[in-house]
């Protein structure tokens, strides 16, 4: 699913249930939300302030729930949660059909650029960076954990595949310029040499104070096909996901099995 966030976590929160509801209507048993899916806050300060710990993030207990009321595995692809730290957390999770948490992962690589568009991100500066790498276990098979611009970053998703992924993903808040230019060549890339399937849910549309989000949720198969896009606007991205066809990839490019060790001169 895609949406475009509010800067406050209780306004967005009531579109992202909304729309959890809908994908499980249309049979989704696993369903991934966007980076930073329920507060897009510019402001450093006010994203500290907001930034409520796990235990007491009103988010938190409300996708728990929801996951448990609908009985689907529910991927928060992040939220701002606060730490003992002088920074946040930017903390993916996956809720169990009972409700219970799965699996946690925290952001590992920071955006920190300035792009071409004129716009100045610097994450690192708000958020504490991830240190772990997560492969969690589904029904159906292992999944791999990252955000955004962990995209970015082959290593972190060919670990995972060899880890055992089966579905490696990245759920994002892709700046409009960036995405037009890098978003579906770098998740088809991420598929294609890995051998997985790839779910990307992603924001999109206009944010507070102008920021501009790229959104095309992506669902890409092993082979590289993309089985999904969810355009521009706010949705539901859906597709029938075929593990076998993690096999069938890797038996014609076996290239996971091939990696060597080689030293640099």
């Amino acid at each position: 699913m895609q949406l475009t966030a509010d800067r406050n976590d209780e306004v967005t929160l009531v579109t992202a249930c909304d729309l959890i509801r809908r994908a499980h209507a249309l049979g989704a048993e696993y369903i991934q939300t966007p980076e930073c899916t329920t507060m897009m806050e510019p402001d450093k300060k006010l994203t500290l302030e907001k930034a409520l710990p796990e235990s007491e993030h009103p988010s938190v207990k409300a996708f728990s729930a929801l996951a448990a009321e609908l009985g689907i595995w529910l991927h928060i692809g992040s939220l701002i949660v606060g730490t003992e730290e002088t920074r946040a957390a930017n903390r993916a999770l996956l809720f169990s059909p009972k409700g219970e948490i799965a699996a946690r992962y925290d952001k590992i690589h920071m955006f920190d650029v300035v792009i071409p568009d004129g716009q100045s991100y610097r994450e690192s500066a708000t958020f504490k960076p991830g240190e772990k790498a997560v492969v969690a276990k589904l029904p159906w098979g292992e999944l791999g954990m990252g955000i955004c611009y962990d995209v970015r970053f082959p290593y972190l998703f060919r670990a995972q595949a060899k880890k055992g992924a089966m579905i490696l993903t990245a759920p994002a808040a892709f700046t409009k310029f960036t995405g037009e230019a890098h978003w579906h060549t770098l998740l088809k890339a991420r598929a294609i040499e890995n051998g997985c399937f790839v779910i990307a849910a992603g924001q999109c549309g206009v944010h507070a104070e102008g920021r501009e989000t790229y959104g095309h949720s992506l669902i890409i198969a092993p082979w590289g096909e993309i089985l999904a896009d969810g355009g521009d606007q706010p949705g539901i991205v859906v597709a029938d996901i075929d593990l076998d066809r993690v096999k069938q990839a890797r038996e014609m490019v076996p290239s996971i099995h091939h990696d060597r060790e080689f030293s640099l001169s």
